[in-house]
């Protein structure tokens, strides 16, 4: 009898929203581009008192930055941004 071993490479959480978010699903949150964008180190803030739903993702070391809109009513990223956002991503080498 011959024992079958499979590994599996061990994936963090990291890799799991990347691998989620390249299927672009429809159903992809605010809080998981939060997530997303802080993996590769950026930080949220919001662009000030008069900015309404605006707000930035900066990555100090980079030096770049992302402008969006926060989603609403609902919480759910619309597809056009999700699009947007892997462009960006893809475009700065952030996402092979």
């Amino acid at each position: 009898m011959y024992l079958k071993i499979v590994t599996f490479a061990a994936m963090n959480k990291k890799d799991k929203l990347v691998r989620r978010f390249r299927t672009q699903p429809k159903d992809f949150t605010f809080e998981e581009v939060t997530a997303l964008f802080q993996g590769y180190g950026f930080t949220l803030e919001n662009k000030g008192a008069t900015s309404g739903s605006r707000i930035r993702f900066y990555n100090e070391t980079d030096q770049k930055s992302y402008i969006m809109h926060k989603p609403h009513p609902s919480n759910i990223i619309k597809g056009y941004m999700m699009r947007d956002i892997l462009n960006y991503l893809l475009k700065n080498n952030y996402i092979e």
